[in-house]
């Protein structure tokens, strides 16, 4: 008999007979926090015949292999749904299936005999001791060549976008605490951070912090660049320069911080700018006005 998954991100889905709910809502069988997606936004039916998916007259429909559906869709082993912004793979597995050859899953494996997930960095998995992982047709956690940049971290911030996009900023702050989160636990694990996916989430912090007037989002990723082992990239600092200014008093130590690091790894340049920064700050405590409407981006000055 066969059996049914969706893959969606790094995980695996069982999808049993009868009716799988997908939305929003804490209700759905499967959940995905994503401000494009309804509370209760599709149907997918496992019956006899097969899998059908059903649009539930969510606000911005589902599609199937690129294709909007109109109706109940019959779908088979390899389709991809997509929902919101992210992308389900439909997947049929016939009982008792195994393959030999090894294929990462994001920074999973996934063992051949038990099927369990663990960190790719393992030789060997640690419930049953096998050495081979599963051959599918997974979604990739990671994008390009480059393994330093997580697949999972760039739909994080396609989200992020979305909803600062449509007004919706509880859910982009509520997106960038899930960023900071896999964030932290990869330099936590002493995982190479791809410097510009680094620099897209401190710009994305920034566009949060304006939107909420919180600067803790800043201060944060400010902190996370010495962790990580990399200098910011000129536009972040950019970006930086605005909520200095009309958040003085709670950037001045995640500045100060920032700037020990600069000279630590020798980077002049941006050193340069950061100091630009904290010139016009002390130039507006000197006046005492308001700095946004008295100060230029002093980066761009």
């Amino acid at each position: 008999m066969a059996r049914y998954r969706l893959r969606f991100l790094l995980q695996e889905i069982d999808v049993h007979r009868g009716p799988t709910l997908i939305g929003r809502s804490p209700e759905c069988q499967v959940t995905i926090e994503d401000p494009l997606v309804s509370r209760q936004h599709a149907r997918i039916v496992i019956d006899d015949a097969g899998a059908v998916v059903e649009d539930l007259k969510s606000r911005n429909g589902v599609k199937v292999n690129g294709q909007p559906i109109h109706g109940p869709t019959r779908i088979k082993d390899g389709d991809r749904v997509r929902i919101g912004t992210q992308e389900l793979v439909f997947c049929e597995l016939a009982e008792g299936s195994t393959a030999q050859a090894a294929k990462t899953t994001g920074f999973l494996r996934h063992c051949a005999r038990c099927r369990l997930p663990y960190p790719q960095e393992l030789l060997a998995c640690p419930s049953c001791g096998e050495t081979m992982q599963l051959e599918e047709d997974t979604m990739t956690g990671q994008l390009g060549a480059d393994t330093s940049r997580s697949w999972g971290l760039q739909l994080l911030l396609e989200v992020l976008d979305k909803a600062v996009a449509i007004g919706r900023i509880p859910d982009a702050a509520r997106a960038l605490q899930r960023i900071q989160s896999q964030t932290e636990e990869r330099v936590a694990a002493g995982e190479r951070i791809e410097p510009k996916q680094l620099d897209e989430v401190a710009r994305a912090a920034c566009t949060v912090a304006r939107a909420t007037r919180d600067a803790a989002h800043v201060a944060w990723v400010l902190r996370i660049y010495p962790r990580a082992n990399l200098v910011p990239a000129a536009s972040v600092i950019e970006a930086l320069g605005e909520i200095a200014l009309s958040m003085r008093e709670e950037m001045r130590a995640p500045i100060a911080e920032l700037g020990e690091w600069l000279r630590v790894a020798s980077d002049t340049t941006q050193l340069k700018r950061l100091e630009q920064v904290v010139a016009a700050m002390e130039a507006a405590d000197a006046r005492g006005g308001d700095p946004d409407q008295t100060t230029r981006n002093p980066v761009l000055s």
